[in-house]
């Protein structure tokens, strides 16, 4: 009897995607060769499909203004015609210019990358609006309504730089280790799931000074994205990660929550979890899971995300996507390996993983000081 030959389908890489973030907590400026180093060491979790960084502090001569990072598909001349005009008639551009890049590099089909260093020219109603939410807007504006141009970074004294390659690639393409240095590096190497890979697409994700990478999958995105909508926010650049950057600006810096607090939103405990509290605890948790359950975040994911003054990394609730952490003197390192931290840091201080849904945290030491200061006095 003639035996049948089973058919096997080749396996999906369920642990895909490489993040890194390394901060130094005392605000010490360093270049990206940590970061891009550690990206190199995971390789097998990317396919040249996107890559990118974000780094805090890189622009101190103009640290009080607006950076944007805006890309134009195509070498469009007209969407950049427009945005230079809808830019003019809204801040004070005080400087403006095509981001330094490689030609040498091999990277395909870059578009066009321009920055603007800009102070908001607020005019009639929207005078009431604070300098951020006016930024908000305006991002929005250009991402929604100019064809071919797309703004993937707009905070002040920090930039992203991403696009379609392998990291080591999007680094020298950008030029990252002549041109920048920042106390604070997040990085990612990305192998698409459920997204098409193009350069707008790539991580991080950033709104503001707030920069998102992630690994995972974001199945309650439809859900997500519709509650933004009723703040302004507005996903254009075809990746779910985007909703994870707008709802923690919403959460953090608009609604002032604590990451402590954003963290319980976002990776809830189990109902069965909750009924066994304490009354005071079970109040918070029914209170938030209530209130923002159209922000729970559902899927297997990890996340890194950064500001000024701070970094943390938090899986989702059954830690379906792996962190690891370590520490190093002032320097603290959040990775989806300990293989790429060591890489970059043989001789650890600590290493650990966290459980999920716990953040891990890292501030800069007087912003950790002025937190303790306040909730010594109840604030």
């Amino acid at each position: 009897m003639r035996r049948m030959r089973r058919e096997t389908l080749p396996d999906k890489e369920h642990q895909a995607c490489g993040l890194f973030g390394v901060m130094n907590r005392k605000g010490e400026r360093f270049g990206g060769r940590m970061a891009i180093d550690a990206l190199m060491n995971m390789r097998v979790r990317g396919n040249g499909l996107g890559a990118g960084f974000a780094a805090y502090g890189i622009y101190p001569e103009h640290k009080d203004y607006y950076a944007l990072h805006i890309m134009f598909q195509d070498w469009d001349l007209d969407a950049k015609r427009e945005v230079d005009k809808f830019l003019g008639a809204n801040f004070d551009v005080v400087c403006d210019e095509e981001m330094p890049t490689n030609p040498e590099a091999s990277v395909i089909n870059p578009p066009l990358v321009w920055r603007y260093f800009m102070a908001p020219d607020k005019k009639g109603d929207e005078k009431r609006l604070s300098d951020d939410d006016y930024v908000v807007k305006k991002v929005m504006h250009i991402n929604t309504r100019i064809k071919n141009a797309y703004v993937f970074s707009s905070g002040k004294n920090m930039g992203v730089f991403k696009g379609v390659g392998f990291p080591e690639e999007i680094a020298e393409y950008f030029m990252l280790e002549k041109e920048y240095r920042g106390y604070i590096w997040v990085a990612h190497s990305r192998f698409p799931t459920n997204t098409p890979g193009w350069w707008g697409g790539a991580h991080p994700f950033c709104i503001l000074d707030w920069t998102v990478v992630h690994n995972g999958e974001i199945s309650s995105y439809g859900t997500n994205k519709r509650y933004l909508e009723m703040y302004g926010y507005y996903c254009t650049l075809l990746t779910d990660t985007e909703v994870m950057a707008y709802a923690v600006d919403l959460l953090m810096r608009r609604q002032r929550l604590p990451i402590e607090i954003v963290a319980k939103i976002f990776a809830p405990p189990m109902w069965d979890h909750v009924d066994i509290m304490d009354e005071k605890r079970k109040k918070l948790y029914m209170t938030l899971r209530m209130v923002y359950a159209p922000l729970l975040i559902n899927g297997p994911w990890t996340i890194i995300v950064a500001h000024h003054g701070e970094m943390f990394g938090i899986t989702d609730r059954i830690r379906l996507r792996p962190i690891t952490a370590g520490e190093k003197g002032d320097l603290l390192f959040v990775s989806s390996e300990e293989a790429a931290i060591r890489a970059v840091c043989p001789n650890l201080d600590r290493v650990f993983t966290p459980m999920g849904g716990e953040p891990v945290v890292g501030r800069l030491k007087g912003v950790e000081k002025e937190l303790r200061k306040k909730a010594e006095e109840g604030v």
